[in-house]
């Protein structure tokens, strides 16, 4: 490397080239091993869309992704815990008023959820944004669906009143496959892994002079909790989704973090 280069770049450029030439060291791939590596980055970057993001898909199935988050979201005391964003986010959705339904297409068990946004000391925030999606009863986004289901389907962000409070009607969330008809799914096949990850529903939260969050909540009765394919579930992120009446219903506060940035 030349000598007037950016630190940080020195620092990543070292060590990836000693852990990558280490690894092929120890592992002492054939040329034809080599060339199907290449291949299959080669695939990765065709399987690639505007919508669809393979090396993203790559990174949370090995694991990369989580570590990241965990990296960089050392949150303090009891904030809520942190995890992937996932590759179905959509700019831009929908704001809605609280009580609003986010399910466009009707189908799924009907869900409540309700709760407030709060600061480390437990005090309120209102005009925090509660941002939601999650895939339909089927185990689609709406993205994965065009056409099929409604633009904007089972997306939503609500805005906290004045007792940090937000809620809305949602479907009951169903575990799916990541998208598996790719390099990525092949690569599980091959490590005798499924595809499937466990049931949630997304959220990133927003607050003016806090830290915001990109998490899950998980249902505890989904089957796959322990073997989630991106290894995004965390124990504290695990709701009590009851039964109330004729539907479920999940509470579920938000605590942040001061931004000290």
């Amino acid at each position: 490397m030349g000598e007037d280069i950016d630190p940080r770049i020195r620092q990543v450029m070292t060590s990836a080239l000693h852990y990558l030439n280490a690894f092929v060291k120890e592992v002492g791939p054939s040329h034809d091993e080599w060339l199907e590596a290449i291949k299959f980055l080669t695939a990765t970057g065709h399987m690639s869309t505007d919508w669809r993001q393979e090396f993203i898909l790559l990174s949370d199935t090995l694991g990369v992704t989580m570590l990241v988050d965990a990296i960089n979201h050392e949150n303090p005391g009891e904030g809520t815990k942190t995890t992937i964003l996932g590759p179905f986010y959509v700019d831009n959705p929908p704001h809605r008023a609280n009580g609003d339904t986010i399910c466009l297409d009707g189908k799924g068990e009907p869900l409540t959820v309700r709760g407030r946004v709060l600061d480390l000391r437990g005090n309120p925030i209102a005009g925090a944004t509660v941002d939601a999606w999650q895939t339909n009863a089927d185990g689609f986004y709406d993205v994965q669906q065009k056409g099929v289901q409604p633009d904007m389907n089972l997306r939503g962000v609500f805005t906290t009143d004045a007792e940090g409070r937000y809620h809305f009607l949602t479907v009951k969330p169903r575990y799916y496959p990541i998208p598996d008809d790719g390099p990525v799914g092949q690569l599980l096949h091959r490590m005798g892994r499924g595809p499937n990850r466990a049931a949630h529903i997304h959220f990133i939260v927003r607050a003016a002079g806090h830290q915001s969050i990109i998490t899950h909540v998980f249902p505890p009765d989904c089957p796959y909790l322990e073997t989630d394919a991106v290894f995004g579930v965390k124990e504290s992120l695990v709701g009590d989704f009851r039964q109330v009446g004729d539907k479920r219903q999940l509470d579920w506060d938000f605590v942040l973090a001061d931004d000290h940035g």
